[in-house]
């Protein structure tokens, strides 16, 4: 294995059934489903403890994420990053058929006392919503921790939450502390923390798959809760030209920074110190390095190991990838 040079790595995706979930997984991003309709998530790329990518194809098919890592994380991570025992980040691609739990996800330090796991901080890219979708992205301005902790006590914690209506191509910064939901009707993709730390606060009324009302965590979430931070709204990115199209900064923070390429020719990506994340966000866009080329198609993700340095982007028609990268 450590004889194989490394190549654009697209790895199997981890395909999650919750009670939120549905089939536009398949039928938008065209991932392969098996029976069911409660599909909620992708996981494009994780290293989360027993959610391990594996690699889908090439000489390295079936090694996992881990694995690579372990044995080669300086030509996979870059030195930028330095020694890891664990890939810092999670892509996945989430469908929203119902509306998801009102939650809040904790910061480095509550994520390690309350969840013994990382915090999470994310970042979302609506792909597709449904006309009169909501995203409801932290609490109203002036919220204080009492009035919060009444409103999960009555249940009455919608009318706390600012929202707005959900629009393809929006991007949504959601920091740790931030109180959440995505509306029914939403299908995104989401760049997060290597975490799975969730505390729910409120999940509208609904009953597991048990008939049950599936379990709150209001005191973890009170704690996690960054009062201070108000509500949150779309990025409103802007589009600097670059050879081949328009390049838009996105989300950025200590954990990853997310641009969008707009193409309609050829461009450079990645670079020899740290790796980069592709996300094929609408058409067909050819990675070329040296003498192969790979096809990064719609819905499709791929992880560019720092030691290919930089690689060619080359668009059939008209295309558009979300890039994102450790800063």
């Amino acid at each position: 294995m450590r004889d194989v040079p490394l190549y654009p790595l697209r790895f199997d995706p981890i395909l999650k059934q919750l009670i939120w979930g549905g089939r536009r997984l398949e039928t938008i991003l065209r991932k392969p489903l098996g029976a069911g309709t409660r599909y909620a998530e992708s996981w494009e790329i994780a290293d989360h403890r027993d959610d391990v990518s594996q690699v889908a194809e090439g000489p390295l098919k079936g090694v996992s994420l881990r694995d690579l890592i372990q044995t080669r994380g300086n030509e996979l991570l870059g030195q930028h990053l330095g020694p890891a025992s664990q890939f810092p980040l999670l892509v996945k691609y989430i469908d929203a058929h119902q509306v998801l739990s009102v939650q809040v996800h904790p910061d480095d330090a509550k994520g390690k006392l309350l969840a013994n796991d990382n915090g999470k901080t994310e970042a979302w890219v609506i792909i597709h919503a449904e006309p009169g979708s909501l995203i409801y992205a932290g609490l109203n301005p002036g919220v204080t921790r009492p009035e919060f902790a009444e409103a999960l006590k009555t249940g009455q914690v919608e009318p706390l939450l600012h929202r707005f209506e959900a629009k393809p191509g929006d991007c949504i910064m959601i920091p740790a502390g931030t109180v959440h939901a995505i509306g029914a009707g939403v299908v995104l993709a989401e760049i997060q923390q290597m975490s799975d730390a969730t505390f729910r606060v409120y999940d509208w009324g609904r009953v597991g798959t048990d008939g049950r009302p599936r379990p709150l965590h209001l005191a973890e979430a009170l704690e996690s809760t960054n009062y201070a931070a108000g509500p949150v709204d779309p990025l409103n990115p802007t589009a600097i030209p670059i050879a081949g199209g328009t390049r838009e900064p996105l989300a950025r923070c200590p954990y990853f920074a997310l641009e969008r390429l707009r193409l309609n020719g050829p461009t450079t990506v990645g670079s020899h110190d740290r790796f980069t994340i592709l996300l094929g966000l609408a058409g067909d866009t050819e990675i070329r390095t040296g003498e192969t080329a790979d096809l990064l198609g719609f819905g499709q993700t791929r992880l560019l190991p720092s030691s290919l340095g930089e690689c060619q982007l080359v668009p059939r028609g008209e295309s558009v990838v979300l890039t994102c990268v450790v800063p």
